[in-house]
């Protein structure tokens, strides 16, 4: 498959008139989009819309995901594909558009715990990612007839369709850049470079339940067997986010979008390595689905003739088992493994840092401790609802103080040790 994504670079976004794309200027008009926002469905009884600009004082909280809004260009298709029949056409080829420096930020409470943060200025600012995007931030409500599964879903539908309905924009707009990524079919890629290491990247899906989950082509990955993709369908906007939790390191839709790791493999492919493709699986709770998953893994690893694979984790605690026996299976089978996670290593980095070990796992990449401590200063304006900063995960009784300030751990903060590596926080030894 071969993808071209054509970025338009976003400098300016506000409200209007009208809802236009001129020289880098993203305007929306409110009222258009609360009305289209309702419409998605009848339970949904309050509809805000703000914008959040990098450097302002401004506050985010509780966010549920992030997503970067696109449009397909050219071949078969559409953004977030799979959701509903007649829309599960395989993506990852022709030619995307992207509003790239922007984002959809969904926002709201669904159940008792509420997550996370994004803090556009201050000491939190540099701990995600999303403050230095322009961020359109939707919070909505919706009626008491709807239990919290029917909550997460209304909320995840507002979010992938508010940013396909902003994404329309850059349909006919001349890029600024062009990137160009391809995968051959398997036996003509392992040909291509028959004197370089063939390596693959195993996906790993949070997929816990409620507010713990991952999509694939719109099925909840809970349900999948492990599967192979060719690493244009992920960029294409295959994998979705199933809204948010834990802050720091749950993918939002926007990094699943942006996979930094698929995004490198490319740029060494052809140079250091053959990127024979993605083996996507799922963290289920079960002894026995974590074991089928990752013989799964491993079945597709030795079928493609890995020479290596980078396996990334979400979340923590109960997928540290996946992450392992992924590792030791695919050791054992020969292929040499690189693991990327993040840490909860107590606030004073002093606790075992992940809740299972094996020492086949030799070679790992730590993207931070999440428990580690942070001041946040109160802001000029708040977006959402900063009363529960003292239950969302990372916080404690007492973290909001009456001044505004709040006291937690940085996993309260989006993407804070993301563990693709998306953002820029990492340990050292020593």
């Amino acid at each position: 498959m071969k993808l071209e994504i054509g970025n338009i670079r976003v400098k300016e976004l506000a409200f209007g008139d009208e809802t236009t794309l001129s020289n880098g200027r993203v305007q929306i008009n409110r009222e258009a989009l609360i009305e289209f926002v309702r419409g998605l469905d009848h339970r949904i009884t309050e509809v805000a819309l703000n914008i959040a600009l990098p450097g302002e004082k401004t506050r985010i909280m509780p966010v549920k995901d992030v997503i970067e809004p696109r449009v397909k260009v050219e071949g078969q298709g559409i953004i977030f594909g799979g959701r509903r029949s007649g829309e599960a056409e395989m993506l990852g080829e022709g030619r995307t558009h992207v509003l790239k420096g922007m984002a959809v930020v969904t926002a709201g409470r669904i159940v008792g715990f509420q997550e996370g943060i994004i803090d556009m200025s201050g000491p939190a600012a540099e701990y995600t990612p999303f403050s230095k995007t322009q961020n359109l931030v939707i919070t909505c409500e919706v009626d008491d007839t709807c239990d919290r599964y029917e909550h997460e879903a209304i909320l995840r539908l507002v979010g992938l369709e508010s940013a396909n309905w902003i994404g329309k924009l850059a349909k006919e707009a001349t890029p600024d850049e062009v990137e160009t990524f391809e995968t051959k079919p398997l036996i003509e890629q392992a040909q291509q470079y028959p004197e370089l290491p063939k390596v693959g990247y195993v996906y790993m899906l949070q997929s816990q339940g409620l507010l713990h989950d991952s999509y694939l082509y719109g099925l909840d990955a809970k349900t999948i067997c492990p599967t192979v993709l060719y690493p244009t369908e992920v960029l294409d906007g295959a994998v979705l986010s199933g809204n948010c939790v834990s802050a720091c390191d749950k993918n939002p839709t926007y990094v699943h979008e942006n996979d930094p790791i698929i995004s490198e493999l490319y740029k060494q492919h052809g140079k250091t390595v053959n990127f024979m493709g993605v083996i996507v699986t799922n963290e289920n709770v079960t002894l026995v689905d974590k074991e089928r998953s990752s013989n799964f893994v491993t079945k597709l690893a030795v079928q493609l003739g890995l020479d290596a694979a980078i396996v990334s984790e979400e979340g923590f605690g109960n997928p540290d088992a996946d992450l392992m026996m992924n590792c030791a299976k695919l050791e054992d089978a020969g292929i040499t493994t690189v693991l990327l996670t993040d840490e909860y290593a107590g606030q004073m980095g002093e606790s075992q840092s992940l809740a299972d070990s094996n020492p086949k796992g030799n070679a790992v990449i730590s993207n931070g401790n999440a428990n580690a401590l942070i001041t946040l200063p109160a802001m000029d304006k708040v977006i959402g609802h900063d009363s529960f900063a003292d239950i969302i995960a990372g916080g404690f009784d007492g973290s909001l103080h009456e001044d505004g300030s709040i006291r937690t751990e940085i996993q309260a903060i989006i993407g804070a040790t993301n563990e693709l590596g998306f953002h820029n926080l990492t340990s050292i030894a020593g």
